[in-house]
C-alpha cells in the first residue's frame, strides 16, 4: 500500500487500522493514551479557532485525535471526528483528492471497527472505484480495498455481491497466500448465501494449497481442515465430515505441543464426536470423551 501510505506520510496523517492507529504516540512525552488524547483535543481546539475547521492543519489535527480515540476504544468519537475530518477535506482538497482519500480510508476502518458494515461499504466502494481508475485492477492497494468491501458487504448482509468481489479479487491477486485468504472469505459468503457446496469447493482448494505449502500439521493447514469437517457437517455430508474431522484430530494429536493446536485439537475431537453421532455411530462418539 505504498502509494497511499505516501500520501498519508505527507498529510501527517495517522492510519486509524484498528490496534495500529497510532501506536508510536504512547510513547510520546511519557504520556498516557488518555492525555495524549487530550492533548489532541487542545490541539484540535486551537487550529479551529486560529484556522479554521478546514485548513489542513486542522484536518491533519482531528484526523490525529480520531486516530488516537480509535486506539483507545472510543469508537463512535473516533467515527464522529473522521466523518467531520472527511466532511473538511472535502471542500478544501475536493472530492476526488488523495488526501480527502487518505481520510475517507481512516473512516472505513473505524467503521469497521464499530460495526457500521454498512457505512464501511459506502466509503470503499468509492475507494475502489478511485484505485481502480488510477492504480489499475491488479494493484495491490485496488485488491486491497476490494477485499475489504468484500468483507463489509458479507457482514452486512450483501452476499451475492460479497462473492462477486471476492471472486474478482482472486483473480487479481498477485500473492498466493492473500488468495488463500480470500478464498476463506469467499467460502464464508458462499455459505452465508446457502451455497454450501461452492464454499466446500473453495475450503478445499486452500487445504490442498496449504498442506503443499506448511505440511498437514501445520496450525494454519489444520484450521482449515476443521472448517471444511464443519463445513461438509453444515451441507449434511455427514461421511465426508467424520473423514476430514478424523483426519485433521489424529494430525493435531501428533503436533499438540503446540498449545495452539492442543486447543484447537480439543474442537476438532468435540465435532468429530458430534458428526459421528449424527450418522448413529454412538459407540465411536462416546470413546472420544
Amino acid at each position: 500500500m505504498a502509494f497511499w501510505r505516501t500520501l498519508l506520510d505527507r498529510a501527517g496523517f495517522a492510519p486509524a487500522e484498528p490496534g495500529t492507529a497510532t501506536r508510536s504516540d504512547q510513547r510520546e512525552h511519557g504520556r498516557t493514551p488518555a492525555l495524549r488524547a487530550a492533548a489532541l483535543e487542545q490541539i484540535l481546539q486551537e487550529h479551529v479557532a486560529a484556522l479554521g475547521s478546514d485548513h489542513p492543519r486542522t484536518i491533519t489535527s482531528r484526523n490525529n485525535l480520531a486516530s488516537k480515540y480509535a486506539q483507545i476504544g472510543r469508537r463512535e468519537a473516533a467515527v464522529a471526528q473522521f466523518e467531520q475530518a472527511l466532511r473538511d477535506a472535502a471542500a478544501h482538497y475536493g472530492e476526488d483528492h488523495g488526501q480527502t482519500d487518505v481520510v475517507r480510508e481512516n473512516l472505513a476502518w473505524s467503521y469497521e471497527d464499530s460495526g457500521r458494515h454498512a457505512e464501511a461499504a459506502e466509503q470503499w466502494e468509492t475507494l475502489l472505484k478511485r484505485r481502480d481508475e488510477h492504480l489499475g485492477p491488479v494493484a495491490g492497494d485496488t485488491v486491497a480495498a476490494r477485499s475489504r468491501l468484500a468483507i463489509n458487504y458479507r457482514k452486512s448482509g450483501r452476499y451475492d455481491a460479497a462473492i462477486a468481489h471476492y471472486e474478482k479479487a482472486i483473480e487479481d491477486a498477485g500473492v498466493p497466500e492473500a488468495r488463500e485468504d480470500l478464498r476463506l472469505g469467499l467460502s464464508l459468503a458462499c455459505a452465508s448465501a446457502s451455497r454450501d457446496e461452492d464454499g466446500i469447493q473453495q475450503l478445499r482448494m486452500v487445504l490442498a494449497q496449504r498442506r503443499r505449502r506448511l505440511g498437514a500439521r501445520h496450525l494454519d493447514h489444520l484450521l482449515v481442515q476443521h472448517r471444511l469437517g464443519r463445513a461438509y457437517t453444515q451441507a449434511g455430508r455427514l461421511e465426508d465430515a467424520v473423514e476430514t474431522l478424523h483426519t485433521a484430530y489424529f494430525n493435531g494429536l501428533s503436533a499438540a505441543g503446540d498449545p495452539d493446536i492442543r486447543m484447537l485439537t480439543l474442537r476438532m475431537r468435540r465435532d468429530l464426536a458430534g458428526a459421528l453421532s449424527a450418522l448413529g455411530r454412538h459407540r465411536e462418539a462416546a470413546a472420544l470423551f
